[in-house]
């Protein structure tokens, strides 16, 4: 008999103030696949992928004129 697995549901979170912080998927209470992580001004700061909570693949982070800064390989 096989393990049924759990189906990743969309995942919001907001800042105070109610503009987006961070959307992706949660299995549960963890984080799973691609994720964004925004500035309050709603620019994009960060994105890649979890697995479980845990950062893999590749990570980009943003400037605050939406350019790439930063490419982060994930061990």
């Amino acid at each position: 008999m096989s393990a049924k697995k759990a189906t990743p549901k969309r995942y919001i979170k907001n800042h105070a103030d109610g503009t987006v912080w961070a959307r992706g998927f949660k299995v549960g209470e963890a984080m799973t696949g691609y994720w964004e992580l925004f500035r309050k001004d709603g620019t994009k700061m960060r994105s890649g992928y979890f697995d479980g909570d845990e950062q893999i693949s590749t990570w980009t982070t943003y400037d605050k004129k939406g350019r790439v800064y930063k490419v982060t390989e994930m061990r």
